[in-house]
């Protein structure tokens, strides 16, 4: 009688600690992007780019990168409402994927061989040039002009660097926090041109709030091939994204999203670009 009640004991003890294993199983870490059907993966995306990475009101996202991330995380297994997207600006996407803050960056990501030393990269998966974003009536139409000029970039892109060595050692640089607030420059008169990709000053100019305001200045001052982040050394992930782009662009999602995000801007987009092709 005695053994049986140790032995009940100890069934009970067992079926505690089973359950107790099963219910911690159900728990993934949000940022491993195992893929296999439960628990999120985070995703860091920009939150302030009109047509490419876009935080609505709502809490809502929209945008091509954001299109792009929810169709590679797809692919890797997660579903839209499994993923959550994390703001990741210029100057922290390295940092962000070093402290493994997200899975992988589709934020405007232009690769470059100085990034690539601190990540990989998938992609590209979109090809964009440097260009001006400037008033309607403003007389900049050549990236010389900006001599002298306030120009306005965020910190930690590329771009505004690459017009003051090779365009405009003389343009006087602000660097802001996000897009939005050179925008807000330029509409006040604070800054008299803002540079970046073609594909986000678009973006931007196709608003309703500043329709009519802004133009492009039609320059291609750099080719930027835009790719996916990923921890250095995740060789596994790389490979499974890039399988991802290549079927985007094989089912005609890639287009899909160009045209949703692109097109009401009239912007003209490069081809899909081909995966590990960078363009000079």
């Amino acid at each position: 009688m005695k053994l049986r009640k140790v032995t009940a004991a100890s069934a009970a003890v067992l079926a505690l600690a089973l359950s107790v294993t099963a219910c911690g199983g159900d728990s993934k870490d949000e940022g491993s992007g195992s893929g296999s059907g439960g628990g999120k993966i985070k995703v860091g995306i920009k939150y302030d780019q009109p047509g490419l990475g876009l935080k609505k009101p709502d809490g809502s996202f929209s945008g091509f990168d954001v299109d792009v991330a929810t169709y590679v995380a797809k692919q890797l297994g997660y579903k839209p409402d499994q993923i959550e997207f994390v703001e990741t600006k210029s100057a922290d996407r390295e940092n962000a994927l070093a402290r493994g803050d997200v899975k992988f960056i589709a934020a405007t990501y232009s690769i470059n061989d100085e990034r690539k030393k601190k990540v990989d990269f998938a992609g590209p998966y979109l090809l964009a040039h440097q260009d001006l974003l400037v008033k309607k009536d403003s007389k900049i139409s050549e990236a010389t002009d900006l001599n002298g000029e306030k120009l306005c970039s965020v910190t930690g892109s590329t771009s505004a660097q690459n017009v003051k060595d090779d365009f405009a050692p003389k343009a006087q640089l602000r660097e802001y926090s996000g897009y939005s607030e050179c925008i807000a420059g330029l509409q006040s008169g604070a800054v008299d041109a803002l540079t970046t990709d073609d594909s986000i000053l678009a973006g931007f100019a196709s608003q309703d709030k500043y329709k009519g305001q802004f133009k492009l200045a039609g320059l291609k001052l750099s080719n930027e091939n835009y790719g996916i982040g990923v921890k250095k050394g995740d060789t596994a992930t790389v490979n499974k994204i890039n399988a991802a782009l290549e079927k985007m662009v094989s089912d005609g999602s890639w287009q899909k999203a160009v045209d949703a995000n692109f097109g009401p801007a009239g912007y003209k987009n490069e081809p899909a670009p081909k995966i590990g092709v960078i363009v000079k």
